[in-house]
């Protein structure tokens, strides 16, 4: 992408009603824009961003086993009635007449619609278990949206949901779901913790939401500091090993890790006290077994291998693909802006002209940039006749994991800067070798 060409609209300053860095860094570096209370609409670098992180999500569901679709974003009000939500469920809910007076809503949440969906065309034990799964926008009219996309109306999220003839199934369909969620942030280049999270009227210990560590986060953190070795990719479990599978969740459910909400003082007396870690996170996703809550008032039922009927047990997997841009940045920035994980950078790339008026220079840039771009590499050359520190400036505000500096100085000497942005080192190496090193 040529900058001359593109749609990057950059401020120098934040907006003065942006309280945390994400929401400062995102309206700056133009990755969104505020259309409504607690509602953005994603400009071309944001969506970029989007993208790679949905791509990271969907890559790891379709891995673990889970099957995509993709329900409406608007739901009708009696499927939430059969299964007693929707009077219950509060003004987070948007609700909606159309013009024949039917009652509609835009959907927080899925469990009714997937259940309804799959009793729909389940009706044996044979067609168990199976893992649904979307990633559809959703809408809660928060009372008091802030904080960016990191507390909006309306978001993005990958939900997903599971079916199995019984409490063992789905024990291990969640087993699943955890090593999938451990994977998929760790090719994001952050560490969600998964931490014990409340489960409500089922009990048991099937409930964790996955914690981005962050000063500016939203809950105060404990963990042990075990985690700070632990294995996140998990590379040699696979998910057809039941054993291993039930070994990574008792290592992680007896590894305390908690938000202040379910925090047990006691336990965390046990530790001793030069493992223990405190400090902020920010939920990015949420793992939950819920029974037969949804199932049973839905009216799902299967043959089971008896011929009785049997109600299939369920669990919900939820991430927050929107919230991640914005909790990769609470956890990935600097007083000069973004700092992008190679995995979901915008672009890998930046390629700065200091002087655009040089002919030299612009020659060089872009028989470079074609290059790339011929070999694959995701680049964004600012091409523009603007002062050289304001192009550097902008780059690092974008945060692109590497940069590449022409001037005529240094091309007069057959060289280039490269520099990387997470460290800041620069060093000065031929073209060739920039070439070389960028599409190794």
């Amino acid at each position: 992408m040529r900058l001359s060409q593109a749609f990057l609209p950059v401020l120098k300053e934040s907006p003065a009603d942006a309280q945390i860095v994400s929401h400062k860094l995102m309206l700056r570096a133009g990755l969104v824009r505020q259309t409504a209370a607690g509602i953005y609409a994603w400009l071309p670098l944001g969506l970029r961003v989007l993208n790679k992180i949905e791509q990271i999500v969907r890559e790891e569901q379709d891995r673990a086993g889970a099957i995509e679709l993709l329900m409406p974003t608007l739901q009708s009000a009696d499927l939430w009635r059969q299964s007693g939500r929707y009077d219950a469920y509060g003004p987070e809910m948007l609700r909606i007449r159309d013009r024949h007076d039917r009652e509609i809503l835009y959907g927080p949440t899925n469990e009714e619609m997937i259940t309804s969906l799959f009793a729909a065309d389940t009706s044996s034990y044979r067609q168990l278990p199976r893992t649904l799964y979307h990633i559809q926008w959703k809408f809660r009219d928060e009372v008091r949206p802030r904080f960016g996309v990191m507390r909006g109306r309306e978001f993005l999220m990958k939900d997903a949901y599971s079916f199995d003839l019984d409490e063992a199934g789905a024990r291990l369909s969640y087993y699943k779901q955890m090593l999938a969620y451990l994977r998929t942030f760790q090719r994001m280049g952050i560490q969600a913790v998964p931490m014990r999270a409340a489960n409500g009227p089922i009990g048991g210990d099937l409930s964790h939401e996955f914690i981005v560590l962050a000063p500016t986060g939203e809950s105060e953190v404990f963990y042990d500091a075990a985690y700070d070795q632990f294995d996140w990719s998990q590379a040699d479990l696979n998910y057809a090993d039941e054993a291993g599978l039930k070994g990574l969740f008792e290592r992680v459910n007896t590894t305390y890790a908690a938000t202040d909400e379910t925090h047990d003082e006691a336990k965390w007396a046990e530790l001793p006290e030069a493992t223990r870690r405190t400090g902020r996170g920010i939920e990015v996703g949420h793992i939950f077994y819920f029974g037969t809550k949804y199932s049973e008032s839905m009216g799902l039922k299967v043959s089971g291998p008896d011929g009785n009927p049997v109600i299939p047990h369920m669990g919900s997997y939820g991430v927050g693909v929107s919230r991640l841009v914005g909790a990769i940045i609470e956890a990935s920035h600097d007083d000069n802006g973004i700092v992008w994980p190679d995995a979901v950078a915008p672009w890998a790339v930046g390629l700065v002209t200091m002087r655009g008026d040089d002919a030299v220079s612009q020659a060089a840039a872009s028989d470079l940039y074609d290059k790339l771009t011929a070999a694959g590499v995701e680049t964004l050359y600012d091409d523009r006749d603007e002062r050289g520190g304001a192009k550097l400036a902008g780059m690092d505000l974008m945060g692109l994991p590497r940069q590449v500096i022409m001037g005529p100085r240094g091309l007069a000497a057959g060289t280039v800067e490269l520099k990387d942005r997470r460290t800041g080192e620069k060093e000065e190496i031929s073209i060739e070798s920039a070439l070389a090193r960028l599409t190794a």
